[in-house]
């Protein structure tokens, strides 16, 4: 596949996260043992990444702590912070083909039933990211707890060429 070059050089992924105000943070060195992103054959699968950006942590238990528009915001960073993954194995994004799937862990209150809503903040940015090529299957589960206690935890298996 040829990467198709348009603003300042970036790849045509690049400039519609540009176009959206979207800088990808650099993936900090794993705490334990594994890596952000491990590639076979034509399939990349991410680690979880969690709700944090550089200019925020979403923490918290959804149902108790936030809300479900906190929720969708905190599933988009995660999301963001896939594509991060994503590109620490890639020279462009416009290399991936498609999204495959996305898998989300909801921090979440044991009354709260709004996993999937949640979630629908991952699975917008990667449509509005990648168009058609961004549908995917996906699993949106509720958790008691997640690590340091961040509000979601997303991972993404994707199709490369």
């Amino acid at each position: 596949m040829e990467v198709v070059t348009t603003v300042s050089g970036m790849g045509r992924i690049e400039s519609r996260l540009h176009d959206l105000g979207i800088v990808l943070p650099v993936i900090p060195t794993p705490i334990a043992n594994y890596v952000p992103a491990k590639r076979v054959g034509g399939v990349i699968y991410t680690a979880g990444q969690v709700s944090a950006s550089k200019d925020r942590e979403y923490k918290g238990k959804l149902g108790a702590d936030l809300t479900v528009e906190r929720g969708q915001a905190a599933a988009r960073a995660c999301a963001i912070n896939c594509l991060a993954a994503l590109r620490t194995l890639l020279d462009s994004l416009d290399r991936v083909t498609q999204i495959v799937h996305v898998g989300g862990f909801i921090n979440s209150a044991p009354e709260f039933q709004g996993q999937a809503a949640v979630m629908n903040g991952a699975s917008d940015f990667f449509v509005e990211v990648f168009a058609d090529a961004g549908t995917h299957t996906r699993t949106a589960v509720g958790v008691a707890g997640l690590p340091l206690g961040y509000a979601a935890s997303v991972y993404v298996i994707a199709e490369v060429d």
